[in-house]
């Protein structure tokens, strides 16, 4: 069962707290549906309805949130929303409140940003999308939360991920970072698997500073 959007109040909360940067909400919509949403002080806000990746311990476009932020890709898929972008998956949200004209107008617009912002981030999405399952596997590892044969399906194909990654993006895994991002991971997992549908996380860019809304 779907739930409503955030309220007029809620949003323009959460346009004042992303002070010039973004804060992004995760909201459970169903018992494994959830949207994604992007409050930018200086961009229209974006929505992503409904979010691929549900799961009950954290969601997949969580851990990028996360890994993206460690790891300083600007121009990832948050970095993206955050100067304007669409990362070509997000759509204006309220567009329900605007004329058919205006509506044409921005989609239009959003798309031709995103388009154009897209173009230059190729190799850096194949980045997040490869540190972000290592980061994931490692997580799953350290919780004990893998079987045996889940433990073994995740070490091979972590593996291979790692052999086909340049030398470069490795060494910004470190045990450091990693043990870093790891802590982020259970801090949020914790938030997001006390939530009930209808109810939501606030996650700011870049800073990472976390709420329920």
């Amino acid at each position: 069962m779907n739930k409503k959007p955030a309220s007029a109040k809620l949003r323009n909360s959460l346009r004042k707290r992303s002070a010039g940067k973004m804060v992004v909400v995760f909201r459970r919509t169903g018992t494994r549906r959830y949207v994604v949403e992007a409050y930018r002080e200086k961009w229209p806000d974006l929505e992503m309805n409904p979010a691929p990746g549900f799961d009950p311990l954290i969601p997949h476009d969580l851990m990028h949130l996360v890994v993206e932020a460690q790891l300083g890709l600007d121009d990832g898929i948050f970095g993206q929303l955050a100067i304007g972008g669409d990362a070509g998956t997000f759509r204006p949200l309220g567009l329900e409140k605007q004329s058919s004209r205006a509506t044409s107008r921005l989609r239009r617009h959003q798309q031709a940003r995103g388009k154009s912002l897209l173009r230059d981030a190729r190799s850096t999405y194949a980045q997040s999308e490869r540190a972000t399952y290592l980061c994931w596997h490692e997580w799953l590892r350290r919780s004990g939360r893998l079987n045996a044969e889940q433990s073994h399906t995740m070490f091979r194909e972590a593996k291979q991920i790692a052999n086909i990654s340049p030398a470069s993006e490795l060494e910004t895994l470190d045990a450091r970072k990693l043990e870093t991002i790891c802590g982020l991971l259970d801090q949020l997992s914790s938030l997001w698997s006390s939530l009930g549908v209808g109810d939501s996380m606030s996650v700011s860019w870049p800073e990472l500073s976390v709420s329920k809304n």
